[in-house]
């Protein structure tokens, strides 16, 4: 008899016998493999046979019984002399917890009461009102989540003198680019508070503003030869390699955000006629030409690597359960994890950014207008599909006027 029968045979699992067998089959429909189902299931059975040996009842189980069973000093039935379970053990029968609070058996988890509630009615603000995407909504809040502890809650107790105060303290902690993002919410928190009269209008005139020469840098890429190793090294992989190729095709051939990466769905890909329907900034609409080599990279994706589940999300984790990328940074991490297999060790940047700034690039050299370029990285104005004008530096001396005066050593 193996370890896992010995285990089984000697852990009563008592009253919730049949509701781990109910867990397993759980797990199967989202696609978990046998074995990492075994590990859930051993898990959930020492817990509900810990449950009986410390007389705690199904229905008082709760995060802290969760936390009990975590750090007790295990001497279990199965041959176990542990002296503190696994954070990854604890953390599966946290998730047997977390089902049978679904399912109504055990007690649901405690309601976090926010120290902000003004928050909640900013948020329906932000997304009814000003029309945010859920991104820009997060980072707002994120922010202010910062900012809150040292401005107070009590709003009416605003003035100018506080607010500059708070923003001079953060300008010591941050780069001028985070602090324009940090301000630009603290400014729309205050017009929300000033309309619905909780505090005094024309405070987010009192916000400083940050002096930051814009689209001064020169923009950040690759070279052509670099972006084709970067996506050959797809090839590699011997799991997610059509997937990695579909995301980096798509950031280095139309020169997508990885917001717009992690946000496609199936039915924006519009295969009879060609086209990629994409939702950008401020909730635009817009189709782009799908080239043939990056749909070629997407069907393949598609009918050969993603699993078969109902999600319209296009790309998805590799991994049950099969769920959309919960943030766009797993697509730069993607990008960054591309860089290091093509053995680039000191690219300009090594996020989902670097190949779209190298798309831009790549298509002025083959001599695509601003215009064109703009329409294609959906800019709203020239002026910041001119940045990559400053690429081809070796025309820029040509052109570049002498400094007036003498030169002073």
């Amino acid at each position: 008899m193996d370890a896992n029968s010995r285990n089984h045979w000697f852990l009563d699992p008592g009253p919730l016998s049949s509701w781990i067998d109910q867990f397993a089959d759980n797990l199967a429909a989202q696609r978990y493999t046998p074995l990492t189902i075994e590990g859930y299931t051993a898990s959930a059975r020492h817990f509900a046979a810990w449950l009986g040996s410390a007389g705690i009842s199904i229905d008082v189980i709760d995060d802290d019984v969760v936390r009990r069973f975590a750090g007790h000093r295990c001497r279990c039935p199965g041959a176990r002399q542990w002296l503190r379970i696994s954070p990854k053990y604890s953390r599966r029968a946290g998730k047997f917890v977390v089902f049978l609070q679904k399912a109504g058996v055990a007690l649901p988890p405690l309601k976090v009461v926010s120290p902000y509630p003004l928050l909640d009615d900013y948020q329906s603000w932000l997304r009814v009102h000003r029309g945010l995407s859920e991104r820009t909504i997060a980072r707002h809040l994120r922010h202010l989540h910062k900012l809150l502890p040292e401005l107070g809650t009590a709003a009416v107790d605003y003035d100018a003198a506080r607010i500059r105060n708070v923003v001079r303290r953060w300008r010591e902690r941050t780069g001028p680019a985070d602090l324009r993002t940090i301000t630009s919410a603290l400014r729309s928190y205050l017009r929300f508070l000033a309309g619905i009269g909780l505090c005094r209008p024309n405070l987010d005139h009192a916000i400083p503003p940050v002096l930051q020469w814009r689209l001064s840098s020169l923009p950040r890429y690759l070279a052509a030869a670099d972006v084709e190793r970067v996506i050959a090294s797809c090839d590699q992989l011997t799991r997610g390699r059509l997937r990695g190729r579909a995301i980096l095709l798509l950031l280095a051939r139309l020169g997508l955000r990885a917001g717009d990466v992690a946000g496609l769905r199936l039915s924006d890909i519009e295969w009879t006629s060609g086209m990629l329907r994409l939702s950008g900034k401020a909730r635009r609409q817009v189709r782009l030409p799908l080239p043939q080599d990056v749909g070629d990279a997407l069907l393949a994706y598609i009918e050969q690597e993603r699993p078969h589940v109902h999600q319209q999300a296009v790309f998805l984790a590799m991994i049950a359960p099969y769920r959309p990328f919960a943030q766009s940074s797993h697509v730069s991490t993607i990008v960054a994890l591309a860089l290091k297999r093509a053995g680039i060790s000191d690219p300009p940047s090594t996020g989902a950014y670097l190949l779209r700034h190298s798309a831009a690039t790549s298509m002025l050299r083959s001599g695509a207008t601003l215009e064109a370029v703009g329409t294609v990285l959906r800019h709203r104005s020239l002026d910041m599909t001119a940045h990559y004008a400053k690429v081809d530096v070796a025309m820029l001396e040509q052109i570049a006027q002498p400094w007036p005066g003498e030169l002073v050593c």
